[in-house]
């Protein structure tokens, strides 16, 4: 356990003063927290054996809703922007989750992929509030009635964002060592025994499924402030496979296995395209299948290794 929060510290120390040091990686390494958070959404389900191809909506509903209060209401308090967002992500994840974990399997993961797409459709076709295919721009919101220079809040947007990370994931740390959070794992393993016992699947998925849309909507609002602009492409199918794909490189075996795979894939990305413009596709496919050969956990396994922690016969493997 030592070691393990040794670790922990040390990446967000490495995290914190990355940008110090290299200035140009605070947007990449933003964006890659803000996707880290949806890929933790992803991650609880995949906990459950459930595989979202549509998780991206909430991403762009966190997203649309921050830009449409600092655009549309005037609202321009971050604190505000931030929870709201979340609020109505988690809002909509519970009124499509009613009838989305009533299913299980390839029909999940389609019926998701298929809301998806009707989000991302209305997006790009309701030009009068979203904005259409120009999408929405976000100004610069305030901070406890502060008007920061964009530069500014970029980098207060940066380090909140790191204070997020450790509190929210504490808190689901939280949820999946109790009763709750372990039934996700018994409903990928025996649903019926599940059910036998006395506990509800649908419920306890349902509250799983909330959990990641909040989450989702968490890295949707710190995109939309981070990027200052919002398009219908954050509900595209290939936003929620990347997503998936995030999830599994990182491991979700633990709660910094989603921010891990997220970091490294922003980071690949952007090295690859800014020496390599020209085979940077490349570079990230061999950058992928040498994790997915020789960590099969994913990047927390690494982590695991290095901290001496060991995996427990319940806990969900890659």
């Amino acid at each position: 356990m030592n070691r393990t929060l040794t670790l922990s510290g040390v990446a967000l120390i490495i995290l914190a003063l990355a940008p110090q040091i290299f200035p140009f990686l605070q947007f990449t390494l933003t964006i890659a927290i803000a996707k880290g958070f949806a890929a933790l959404g992803v991650a609880l389900l995949l906990r459950a054996g459930l595989i979202s191809l549509g998780h991206a909506m909430y991403y762009a509903i966190g997203a649309y809703a921050a830009a449409f209060m600092a655009q549309k209401l005037g609202i321009t308090d971050f604190a505000v922007i931030m929870i709201a967002a979340t609020v109505i992500s988690a809002f909509f994840g519970l009124v499509f989750g009613l009838f989305l974990v009533r299913y299980r399997a390839i029909f999940f993961a389609m019926l998701n992929l298929a809301v998806s797409m009707v989000i991302y459709s209305l997006a790009s076709k309701l030009y009068g509030i979203t904005g259409g295919t120009d999408g929405l721009r976000v100004a610069v919101p305030t901070i406890f009635g502060m008007e920061l220079s964009k530069d500014a809040f970029d980098g207060v947007l940066y380090y909140v964002s790191i204070v997020l990370v450790v509190a929210l994931g504490y808190l689901i740390h939280r949820y999946l060592k109790s009763p709750l959070g372990n039934a996700l794992s018994a409903v990928h393993s025996n649903e019926v025994r599940l059910e036998y016992l006395g506990v509800s699947a649908w419920s306890s998925l349902l509250t799983a499924y909330t959990i990641s849309a909040a989450l989702a909507g968490v890295g949707g609002a710190i995109a939309a402030l981070s990027i200052g602009h919002v398009l219908p492409e954050y509900a595209f199918w290939t936003e929620s496979g990347h997503l998936v794909l995030t999830a599994v490189l990182g491991g979700i075996a633990g709660i910094a296995g989603p921010f891990l795979g997220s970091v490294f894939l922003e980071l690949i990305h952007t090295i690859a395209v800014g020496f390599a413009a020209e085979a940077w596709n490349m570079i990230v496919g061999v950058a992928l299948l040498v994790v997915i050969f020789f960590l099969p956990r994913g990047l927390f396994g690494l982590f695991e290794r290095l901290s001496g922690q060991k995996a427990t016969d319940g806990e969900p493997k890659l």
